[in-house]
């Protein structure tokens, strides 16, 4: 749960605002469910919903919605992308390219991909 979330238990009161639409968008958290009604992100737990506002939907501005409430994805790939490259041209230019650099390459970006998302996620995270 994040500071901006609001919960809301089940005991308390079952609800689900009319016109919310399931949704796959956005990272579940562990939740069953996930809806999206305008701006509000509404997680559905067994016990509880959580409930948060994003600056952006995701489904009319995707790019906006990362730029805005997501940037640590942004990073992320930004990250892989980049320490992959890197490590690829490095073996094109050594003329070194097999199975085995290869799945080094793919590796090395995808850790560096989840460092770059994990330190940029707790940076956001101090900042609020």
């Amino acid at each position: 749960m994040s500071s901006d979330d609001i919960e809301v238990p089940k005991e308390l009161r079952e609800f689900m605002l009319k016109g919310a639409e399931e949704t796959l968008l956005g990272q579940s958290n562990g939740a069953k469910r996930q809806f999206r009604y305008g701006n509000l992100h509404i997680r559905e737990y067994d016990n509880k919903f959580l409930v948060h506002t994003d600056k952006i939907d995701p489904r009319k501005d995707p790019i906006g919605h990362l730029a805005y409430d997501a940037p640590e994805v942004i990073v992320g790939l930004a990250c892989s992308i980049l320490v992959g490259s890197k490590i690829m041209k490095k073996f094109l230019n050594d003329k070194k390219l097999n199975k085995s650099n290869v799945t080094a390459t793919i590796i090395s970006s995808i850790v560096a991909g989840y460092v770059g998302y994990i330190t940029s996620k707790k940076i956001k995270k101090y900042l609020k």
